[in-house]
């Protein structure tokens, strides 16, 4: 699994074939744009989800959750302002 953090307008390339363009978005929705051959099937995971009826196959369904707060070493440190003077 491959996990990025890219701009607005930035794209991936998959293959020679597939291109995933960002187009931007809000804090709770992200617009993206996909470009590939009509032979290949995109499919968004809530149209797969409701095609199936059986439980047990649900169950079999990848789940991914969003990361509220990024990992310690992903965060940049802070000096914080004390009001001490230096001597």
């Amino acid at each position: 699994m491959l996990r990025l953090t890219v701009s607005a307008e930035e794209y991936l390339m998959i293959g020679d074939q597939i291109k995933i363009v960002f187009l931007g978005g809000t804090a709770n929705n992200t617009r993206i744009m996909i470009d590939a051959p009509k032979d290949i099937n995109i499919a968004r995971s809530k149209a797969i989800e409701k095609r199936i009826t059986d439980p047990e196959e649900k169950e079999k369904l990848p789940k991914y959750y969003r990361e509220v707060e990024h990992p310690e070493r992903y965060v940049k440190k802070t000096l914080q302002k004390t009001g001490k003077k230096k001597k």
